[in-house]
């Protein structure tokens, strides 16, 4: 018998490098046994997929890679590899400043990292991965890159301009992961509304939404990271007439001040922000809504915070996360716009919404005490049961807690009725 090859891919930073690292996994077959551990030494080939979308994440990325790179040097491991957006960006500086790694890698380099580690890109496995998340759900991402260039990203510097994966593929590839028992679907890209229209002259999305929904075994579709610009129609359109369509959009807005949104090159003012807003609640009365803010931005004054934090409080959006802004080189504001606001102030108006956010979604989830509702189980922890309901995303949002008497396996969807809720989590039994 060929003894398999260990192969530890750690993976750092958003959902996009989840997917990218399971498809590595995916194309090295059935002679690798592979793990996923941020901490492990066990296997001699070690891969680090990192981020390098702002300041945090780059520290996190090198932190990582200075830690396995010691192990390296140690002789706990033979070979360190290190791929992603932080090695994208920044391979000629890391390879100087860390020669321990054997070999830097970009984001669109998989069949090179396959070469180095004795294997060839197989294009009957396309498409093919080894999930790192729950067997029972999984991020599908439909488009590469993005063409917006918001004053603050980097991302269209990293990854590229945008490019779809081919409507077919990504069907093909929902329907191996059904039939490998997942029964939740997150579709994900750098912008999910621009979807088809570099390859098909339109946009794509809310007919995918639809096709995604035939396919049997999945029950559940979830949408992330929509772009609020020139938002597609019918794809309010498919979340409304869809049962199986979550509803919950993840649709990043950044500001509302006109002059911030303009400096940031949103592509939309405020009007239109707040018409989308209104527009959504109204075909769908029950989403869910999660958005992403960011405070701090060059030239911000208190006016437009104050703006903002009206716009919150009027909004009350489920699901809120919000980021001091950090300068980005290469980018519009790093070049062209002074970082003028203190990073204390930062700090403070960060805190400042997220506190206001606390007591909207308390607010929200006591209304919730009392309900019924589906929930799918992810996990059990102690002496609970851990699920999630339509309205909330895995990893970023609030989890409902069953107790754990009740037999249940990860993957069941449950029906419980809530019985008790704080700022950010709620319990429930089933009914």
């Amino acid at each position: 018998m060929t003894r398999k090859r260990r192969i530890n891919i750690v993976t750092l930073g958003c959902a996009k490098n989840i997917v990218d690292s399971e498809h590595l996994a995916g194309q090295l077959g059935p002679n690798w046994e592979v793990e996923y551990d941020n901490d492990s030494t066990d296997a001699k080939i070690v891969v680090v997929n990192t981020c390098g979308f702002i300041g945090d994440a780059k520290q996190e990325s090198i932190d990582t890679i200075l830690r396995f790179a010691a192990a390296r040097e140690a002789g706990d491991i033979d070979h360190l590899f290190v791929m992603g957006c932080l090695s994208e960006r920044y391979r000629d500086e890391l390879r100087e400043e860390i020669p321990e790694v054997d070999e830097f890698f970009g984001v669109n380099n998989l069949k090179d990292i396959l070469r180095t580690v004795g294997e060839r890109y197989r294009d009957e496995l396309r498409g093919e991965r080894r999930l790192t998340t729950p067997k029972h759900y999984a991020y599908l991402k439909i488009s590469e890159g993005c063409n917006w260039g918001c004053g603050y990203c980097a991302i269209p510097l990293i990854r590229g301009r945008h490019v779809s994966v081919p409507f077919e593929e990504l069907l093909a590839e929902a329907e191996a992961l059904a039939a490998k028992g997942v029964r939740e679907l997150i579709v994900i890209a750098q912008d999910t509304t621009y979807y088809g229209l570099d390859l098909y002259g339109k946009r794509r999305l809310g007919e995918l939404l639809r096709a995604l929904c035939r396919i049997d075994g999945i029950e559940w579709v979830r949408l992330h990271y929509a772009y609020p610009a020139h938002f597609p129609l019918d794809v309010i359109e498919a979340m409304r007439d869809e049962p199986k369509i979550c509803k919950y959009l993840d649709i990043p807005l950044q500001h509302i001040s006109d002059r911030m949104l303009r400096s940031m090159r949103r592509g939309l003012g405020k009007a239109e922000t707040v018409r989308l807003v209104e527009e959504l609640r109204r075909q769908i009365p029950d989403i869910a809504l999660r958005t992403t803010l960011l405070v701090g931005y060059p030239g911000e004054t208190e006016q437009d915070f104050r703006e903002l934090l009206d716009f919150v409080t009027e909004a009350r959006f489920d699901r809120l996360g919000v980021f001091p802004y950090s300068e980005e080189e290469g980018t519009y504001s790093a070049s062209e716009l002074t970082d003028d606001v203190p990073p204390q102030v930062k700090e403070e108006r960060a805190e400042a919404v997220m506190e206001l956010q606390r007591d909207i979604a308390r607010t929200a989830n006591e209304r919730l005490v009392g309900t019924v509702q589906k929930i799918i189980v992810d996990r059990r922890e102690g002496d609970f049961w851990v699920g999630r309901t339509q309205y909330d995303s895995p990893e970023v949002d609030q989890e409902v807690l069953v107790p754990a008497g009740t037999a249940l396996r990860a993957g069941t969807f449950l029906t419980v009725r809530i019985v008790s809720a704080d700022d950010y989590d709620l319990r429930g039994e089933p009914v």
